[in-house]
């Protein structure tokens, strides 16, 4: 295995050689960096054209520069890093550091959710293949990936941003709006049901009563205006994700697994109203510190109930205690929306449309949060609706093909439940045709979404890129793609390597 992965980091730092030099050349070679200059009227045109020539070093050929560059370069091994600079003269390493913090920030999360849901999806519709689920999943995610980014992106500034920020002016829903709401929900929780056509009736009956209720109390009560969970909510959702988290990792036959999520929301519960004159104090590192104390407790929780098999008590008891701590924080930032709304910063247009941040923002951490929250949604749920169709196809052919294999029958021959057939059995093997396409996409998320980062007006890892293709400046391009390139190469490894671990049957030699 040593040997296999210093042959193969060999052979990365030839690729990084050859790739760099074609990709700094290219870019050196694709135009003139004193255009703009050249054809400027200003009396101090030459000044400027000659200060820029400098800062570039224009008069050495291209293929020379790229050496001096790749010399500054390799001093980031030994901790000396020298990229160069960019136009304005700003060093290329510390614009890096502030795109790369805004374009993790803005791609991380859409990523993971991209993720979650769209391997959740490629589950269910693989389990319920030709059904009305599987086809509605497959069209909508298909749509979606065939969707201009940017097309989408001004959709949902003009709907999610502009009409939502009217709407929170006065936050009414009428009651026809509150009816099309419930049957649309109503009629997808039909179709997604499975069983009798009578039971799927019943259960989008139920589906459309509860939403245009909860439509109907939350305009009465201007709940947008004033959100909130409150203690009721975040002991009923908790109660709901310790069955659930307990069906998915233990079944519900571990009685003493469900008996551990459950004591695990009570104590929730219980430290709701304790904690609150904490968290009105709250940090970065403070919530980080509560939230592994959190876990930590669920875990406990888990092993103190015990039972044949304590692990799984331990899992369900330290997922259950994370997300109940989670909608314990939720409530938080909801109750520090009013004062976010009203902020003279804010104008009380609080989902943004551009930029990461609103600038010279006045507030705690919580108003900071939500403005962080506000900046990200728009691009994130973009970037979540055109990524969710590769994850989703992937996962149901990957499913599709281990449920009819030989193990699979095997396994409900000998009695296994059909959670544990498809969560112990069938959904690892399918991981791994997954996790190459997750390593691929790590690369893609270092480099940045460079059509949403523009159309958001993103300082970001693909916003940097762009510039500097467009300015004809080698610097910060290399700075991206150095970056891009050794992260894309690392994550292919890691997935090399994580297919002997998701499969017994691959060994690397």
């Amino acid at each position: 295995m040593v040997t296999y992965v210093v042959r193969r980091l060999i052979t990365a730092a030839l690729i990084l050689l050859g790739a760099s030099f074609l990709v700094y050349n290219l870019t050196a070679l694709s135009g003139d960096p004193l255009a703009d200059l050249r054809a400027s009227n200003a009396p101090n045109a030459a000044q400027l054209m000659q200060a820029r020539s400098q800062l570039l070093d224009l008069s050495t050929p291209a293929p020379i520069r790229y050496f001096k560059w790749l010399g500054g370069a390799a001093g980031c091994v030994v901790g000396n890093c020298n990229l160069g600079m960019n136009l304005v003269g700003q060093p290329v390493t510390q614009a890096l550091g502030q795109a790369l913090v805004q374009t993790i920030t803005l791609v991380t999360g859409a990523t993971v959710l991209a993720i979650l849901i769209g391997v959740a999806l490629g589950i269910v519709t693989a389990l319920r293949q030709y059904s009305a689920l599987d086809y509605g999943v497959t069209f909508m995610a298909f749509l979606f990936f065939s969707l201009p980014i940017f097309w989408v992106a001004v959709l949902l500034k003009e709907f999610g941003a502009i009409d939502f920020n009217n709407f929170l002016a006065d936050p009414t829903i009428p009651l026809p709006v509150s009816l099309g709401i419930g049957i649309v929900l109503g009629i997808i929780a039909a179709v997604v049901s499975s069983g009798a056509l009578r039971r799927r009736a019943i259960n989008g009956a139920i589906v459309f009563a509860f939403v245009t209720l909860v439509c109907i109390v939350a305009s009465i009560t201007r709940w947008f205006s004033t959100p909130g969970l409150g203690l009721g909510v975040i002991l009923i959702v908790g109660v709901g994700l310790a069955f659930g988290i307990t069906v998915l990792a233990a079944g519900l036959q571990n009685r003493r697994a469900l008996y551990a999520g459950l004591t695990t929301v009570l104590i929730g519960a219980i430290a709701y109203f304790p904690v609150q004159p904490l968290l009105d104090e709250a940090t970065g590192l403070m919530i980080f510190i509560l939230a592994v104390v959190t876990v930590l407790v669920g875990v406990a929780v888990g092993w103190f109930w015990g039972g044949y098999d304590r692990g799984q008590g331990m899992r369900v008891g330290g997922i259950t205690a994370f997300l109940v701590g989670a909608l314990v924080v939720l409530d938080r930032f909801m109750q520090a929306w009013p004062g976010y709304y009203n902020n003279r910063s804010i104008r009380g247009r609080p989902i943004a449309t551009i930029g990461g941040s609103t600038p010279n923002l006045q507030g705690d951490f919580w108003q900071h949060g939500l403005d962080s929250f506000t900046h990200l949604i728009l691009p994130t749920i973009a970037l979540v609706l055109i990524s969710l169709a590769s994850y989703t196809r992937y996962t149901r052919s990957s499913m599709l093909e281990v449920m009819n294999t030989d193990y699979i029958r095997t396994a409900r021959a000998k009695g296994a439940s059909e959670r544990s057939v498809v969560m112990r059995h069938a959904f690892r093997n399918a991981l791994i045709p997954i996790s190459t396409v997750v390593a691929l996409d790590i690369g893609q998320l270092i480099g940045g979404a460079v059509i949403t980062e523009t159309v958001f007006s993103v300082p970001g890892m693909g916003y940097m890129f762009l510039q500097g293709i467009s300015h004809v400046d080698p610097n910060p391009v290399m700075g991206v793609f150095a970056c891009v390139a050794i992260t894309a190469l690392a994550f292919n490894l890691i997935a090399d390597l994580v297919y002997s671990a998701l499969d017994p049957r691959v060994r690397v030699k």
